[in-house]
């Protein structure tokens, strides 16, 4: 017969298994083959495989062959060791431990003791063993046994533990007599419970294997995967080890430790052990653990061989190592190790320092950080235990990391004014928020939505100034009127105190400390410069003033790939001028107020353009929809109604006043509802409204044409790039470039200079990307705007879908990924790629971009690699993370 290969197994010997076999053997069980083959201290065992739990799994029993092999594998087993399970001449004890192929520490099964019965017992009494461990283990077994596998209530054996402990915590408290007791009573639990504890040790281990494999879809184990990204498929392996036992006798220990301290990076062992007591006891807390520092003393020996084996693995596996250990009378045995979760802030330095050590290699390292890492130095953290002891209140979409306190507020107005008189921290609280807010949110510390997706405005600015937020709190029920918002029948005022945290999407109560971000830490710079040597793709920002360019430039863009000219016209001594520019009756008014926002847009691009001096800024032309510059049609209604009554009681002095602000309003009503449409986002805007008012973006591209030849003659560096968006039809592009060009060279005429420009436009329409060919004779650059590209190709609303079918979408698996979160790489990824196509076969070396929110995520960013695009644009605040995962593509996509 031929010899089977260990994947064609089902249960694999530690002397046969492999470390890279941790798709079939688990981590745990992969790293204890590879410790085996070390040489180091390792109870022998067994490993049945994550296949065997995947096919027990779909049919809810042991798959054919399988009982049989693990037979022979325990035989093999009890042939080294020189005892046999349920011998009770020579019994041998086993473990039967999970061990996914990602570590999920504590989220499955375990059994401890498996072998131990009535005859045993007896048998170990009567050849003289210490009575206290031979009742220890056994009600351990019970107890674990009970719980684990055959699923009776834990707190009833915890009552019976309670008594018997009388006033200690510890279990090491019971004596002989009363562990005696506690293995009696477990019994009886068990049997009160409808089941009965095997006498057959091959039963046990049989049923403990089943119920560890059934763990695997336990609650916990979901959860965790969940919020892990863990696959669901993988399964896992069981590992099936001799015991050897910390609690045997008073000489006898038990650990767990890291090679270096997890939390603080610093090179040194840290972790915790106990004297005469099982690990589980370690782990779980029903004992208080001394440092391990302590085992240098009470221990010499061991530990000096424990910091051997532990400078050894670490070596071998080149990474931080979590490991568990046992001294059995003595004798030292390692039980495990797996590589240590570790702190954003230990991570990086880990990776840091393994290259210094020359361990690892620099792509090595870079790989190692993860942008999750990265994310942690950009945005304040609360304090980990304060956050631990504070109350939920709601919960909504993670759209903007970061922790902030303050006062709820839920007018933009009096949030700025509460801030600027009283310095007072605020979270601004609204249903959703306007462009025409954004002074508010700029004011406050973080915001608060009940509606809105990831991509809706406040997500959008909040993600952009680096503002904790958190939208589509559906639960809370805000009632701007009486300034309040209720949710789960308690209501909270403004001015009382809450916490969003931007990172999990929850709402606290009160106010929690913080702990600031590390932007300046060195080891992170040092990763971050090797990304930057690795990567292909460029990392530019989105930037619409000089602070957040300069902002963009410390965190390491290398240009602006957009600036949103629309947030120009909303501060507060422009926005009248805007307004009055849309309510202008004839050519000349709006020439009058367009002459006035000139100077004023002029000196934001001067502004840009000296920030990044000689880098690319890249310029947007007005793009929303008009209405957004006015305010909403219901608000209007009211404040004319409130003007009208306020006038019919007016004194005559007053009446002037009142009069023209009444007019004021009613023009405003008059314009809003002729600019009404029933979807604006897919109305009068972009191309189209410079199209239907010319005057606007001819003034823009002067402003911007001044701006760039001023700073030309005081020496800056300045490449203009002006972007023409929402094309959806070539002639759409010759109309307005040919416009706005004549405007640009006539500008170039009066100030005397030459500028290098290039106009483009954004792909953001399905349209636009299926014929790039003919686009790209005109344009001369592309840059994705993939917001609406995906809003547009899927026929989904990104601000109600988030927060209404599109998260039952996600939580049935219809959708693998929220699109607007991560790209969809087979619809809005096919347009793209067909666009990439067709616009380079036109026009070679047609720089290509992406500017949407997509452009700081790193999967998305991974598949802008992929399809050859030149540069990625996100917000200042995540340049950072869009330099790492710019150099993890490139180091996991080459050709």
């Amino acid at each position: 017969m031929r010899a089977h290969k260990a994947a064609d197994r089902q249960v694999v010997l530690f002397k046969q298994g492999r470390g890279s076999q941790k798709d079939l053997l688990g981590g745990k069980g992969a790293n204890l083959c590879e410790m085996t083959r070390l040489g180091l201290p390792v109870p022998q065992g067994f490993i049945v495989t994550t296949a065997a739990c995947n096919a027990f799994l779909v049919r809810n029993a042991f798959p054919q062959g399988l009982w049989k092999e693990e037979l022979a594998a325990l035989a093999s087993l009890e042939a080294k060791t020189g005892t046999r399970l349920g011998d009770p001449a020579r019994p041998l004890f086993v473990s039967c431990r999970s061990g996914a192929r990602i570590s999920m520490p504590g989220m499955m099964d375990t059994v401890l003791n498996i072998g131990m019965n009535d005859k045993v017992c007896h048998a170990l009494l009567t050849a003289g063993w210490d009575p206290r461990f031979v009742h220890d283990i056994y009600r351990r077994l019970l107890q674990m046994f009970g719980s684990v596998v055959l699923g009776v209530d834990s707190a009833k054996f915890e009552r019976v533990l309670a008594t018997e402990r009388g006033g200690s915590t510890h279990d090491s408290s019971l004596d002989v007599a009363a562990l005696k007791r506690c293995t009696t009573a477990f019994q009886q639990i068990i049997h009160d419970s409808g089941c009965e504890f095997p006498q057959d040790t091959h039963t046990q281990l049989r049923l403990a294997t089943e119920a560890v494999f059934r763990s695997w879809n336990g609650k916990r184990a979901i959860d965790y995967r969940n919020a892990s990204f863990i696959p669901h498929d993988l399964g896992t392996a069981v590992t099936i080890q001799a015991m050897v036992f910390g609690n045997k006798d008073p000489q006898s220990a038990t650990g767990v430790l890291t090679t270096r301290n997890v939390t603080t990076g610093e090179r040194s062992l840290e972790g915790d052990f106990l004297m005469h007591a099982q690990g589980e006891d370690v782990v779980s807390g029903t004992r208080s653990p001394m440092r391990l520092a302590e085992m240098e003393r009470l221990l010499p020996k061991q530990f000096a061989a424990l910091k051997v084996h532990c400078q050894r693995l670490e070596d071998h596996f080149r990474d931080v190592q979590d490991i568990e250990f046992t001294v059995e009378e003595g004798v030292l045995w390692m039980l495990q190790t797996r590589d240590a979760k570790r702190t954003a802030r230990a991570a990086v330095g880990f990776a840091v320092d393994f290259v210094h050590e020359k361990r690892i290699t620099k792509e090595e390292a870079v790989l190692r950080v993860r942008p999750e890492h990265v994310d942690f130095f950009l945005h304040p953290q609360f304090e980990p235990r304060a956050r631990a002891a504070a109350v939920v209140i709601a919960k909504g979409l993670n759209v903007s990391p970061g922790a902030a306190s303050g006062e709820i507020v839920f007018d933009p107005d009096r949030a700025e004014a509460r801030v600027r008189k009283d310095q007072r921290a605020v979270i601004l609280v609204r249903a959703e928020t306007r462009p025409d807010d954004v002074h508010g949110l700029l004011a406050a510390k973080g915001v608060l939505t009940s509606r809105g997706g990831r991509t809706s405005h406040a997500a959008l600015v909040a993600r952009q100034f680096g503002k904790p937020a958190v939208v589509g709190a559906s639960a809370i029920v805000i009632d701007e009127e009486h300034r309040c918002f209720t949710v789960d029948g308690k209501t909270f005022h403004e001015g009382e105190v809450v916490s969003i945290d931007g990172s999990t999407g929850e709402v606290l109560a009160g106010a929690l400390p913080t702990v600031l971000p590390l932007v300046t830490d060195p080891a992170l710079k040092t990763v971050l410069a090797w990304a930057d040597s690795l990567r292909r793709l460029k990392v530019w920002a989105n930037a619409d003033a000089p602070a957040e360019a300069t902002l963009a430039l410390q965190m390491g863009a290398e240009g602006i790939g957009l600036c949103r000219t629309e947030h120009m016209f909303f501060a507060a001594d422009r926005l009248p001028v805007m307004q009055a520019m849309i309510l202008a009756a004839n050519d000349a008014d709006r020439g009058e107020a367009l002459a006035k926002l000139l100077p004023m847009q002029r000196a934001d691009f001067e502004g840009l353009f000296r920030a990044m001096d000689g880098k690319p800024v890249t310029i947007r032309l007005l793009d929303p929809p008009l209405h957004e510059f006015l305010p909403g049609h219901d608000v209007l209604l009211q404040e004319i109604t409130l003007l009208q009554t306020r006038l019919l009681a007016a004194a005559a002095s007053d009446r002037v006043g009142l009069q023209a602000a009444l007019g004021l309003k009613q023009a405003m009503l008059t314009a809003v509802e002729a600019l009404r449409e029933q979807n604006p986002m897919l109305g009068l805007r972009g191309v189209r409204l410079g199209i239907h008012l010319p005057a606007v973006v001819v003034m823009q591209v002067r402003a911007i044409f001044e701006a760039a030849c001023r700073c030309k003659r005081e020496g800056v560096k300045v490449v203009p790039k002006v972007m023409i968006p929402l094309i959806a039809h070539p002639n759409e592009l010759a109309v307005e470039r040919t416009l706005l060009e004549a405007e640009a060279k006539r500008v170039m005429k009066e100030q005397g200079v030459k500028l290098a420009y290039h106009f483009g436009t954004m792909i953001e329409v399905p349209r636009a990307a299926l014929v790039a060919g003919e686009i790209a004779q005109l344009a001369e650059f592309f840059s994705f705007g993939t917001n609406d590209l995906t809003q547009t190709t899927f026929g989904i609303s990104r601000d109600d879908a988030e927060t209404g079918f599109l998260l039952e979408y996600l939580q049935k698996r219809i959708l693998p990924d929220n699109p607007f979160a991560t790209l969809d790489p087979a619809g809005v990824g096919a347009l793209m790629k067909i666009a990439v196509q067709q616009g380079r076969a036109t026009r070679p070396g047609l720089q290509i971009g992406i500017c949407g929110e997509h452009g700081g995520d790193p999967k998305s960013i991974a598949f802008c690699h992929a399809i050859g695009l030149d540069s990625v644009s996100c917000s200042p605040y995540r340049v950072p993370i869009a330099r790492l995962a710019a150099a993890h593509a490139a180091l996991t996509h080459r050709p």
